[in-house]
């Protein structure tokens, strides 16, 4: 198992200065974008995976544990902010429970009853998409979620760091990143969490910019929850309308910061104009 491995490279760490770990951290890290650049066209078809789910009101629900669980965490809790959706359509559910999000529960990813039942308090059904990550694609947790999740006819994808990773056989899709051993042997919050991050960002914003919610490369449903992001909104009106920067602010503020309506009320004033 490659993640596992030792790295012939790093056999020397304890003795390394700071500036040479860094060189040769920022060395191995260009084994993540290889990786990426072979996972293309089973990222993109992920991405249509999860678009359609989200276009027929069904969900895209990512499972992991320890690292790849907090991973997933972090990308589902991004899209309700950047995007303007409600949380219940991009959904993580970690080994451990909501907590071991932030702190660590390593001996929950044995627990496959937890990830069947996790998946049932969800109601999960046939217009959902389950992703699963493990690196090392063989964590009890991640698998039977992905078996459980077929036998109810979801759609479901592996994200995996190893060459023929047992989840890969339960799951209708693969994505293999395969970034071999770490710098620091097993640790892989590093190229391999790197890699799935990498991913899950891919396949949620094609989701999204395929379902209409960019025009142009503008996020334009994005919620002004606080200053950067209300000028962002600003910005945003201008760059897509004739607006001034006063104006684009009155008008974000009479529409309750809604950038789409205003842009239809600024259509709509440059037609009967």
């Amino acid at each position: 198992m490659s993640t596992e491995a030792r790295n012939p490279r790093s056999i020397g760490l304890d003795k390394m200065e700071a500036t040479e770990i860094v060189r040769l951290m920022n060395e191995e890290e260009q084994t993540v974008m290889r990786c990426m650049a072979k996972a293309e066209r089973s990222i993109a078809e992920a991405g249509e995976h999860a678009a359609r789910a989200f276009q027929t009101g069904g969900r895209i629900v990512y499972v992991g544990a320890g690292t790849s669980g907090r991973i997933a965490t972090m990308d589902a809790a991004e899209m309700p902010p950047t995007f303007g959706i409600d949380p219940s359509h991009f959904v993580a559910i970690v080994a451990g429970g909501e907590s071991a999000g932030s702190t660590a529960n390593e001996t929950a990813e044995d627990d496959e009853h937890a990830a069947i039942e996790a998946l049932n308090q969800l109601g999960i059904g046939p217009k959902d998409v389950v992703i699963g990550l493990a690196a090392s694609g063989r964590t009890p947790f991640v698998i039977a979620a992905i078996r459980h999740a077929s036998q109810k006819g979801v759609w479901t994808c592996a994200i995996a760091n190893n060459k023929h990773a047992p989840v890969f056989e339960h799951a209708e899709h693969a994505i293999l990143l395969d970034t071999g051993p770490e710098v620091l042997t097993g640790s892989t919050r590093l190229k391999a969490g790197t890699a799935q991050k990498l991913a899950l960002n891919r396949i949620s914003t094609i989701a999204m910019v395929l379902s209409g919610k960019v025009v142009e490369n503008l996020m334009v449903d994005v919620k002004a929850k606080n200053a950067k992001l209300k000028e962002r909104c600003i910005r945003i009106v201008r760059d897509l309308s004739t607006a001034t920067e006063d104006e684009a602010g009155r008008l974000l503020e009479e529409n309750n910061w809604s950038i789409r309506a205003v842009l239809s009320a600024l259509r709509s004033s440059a037609q009967t104009g």
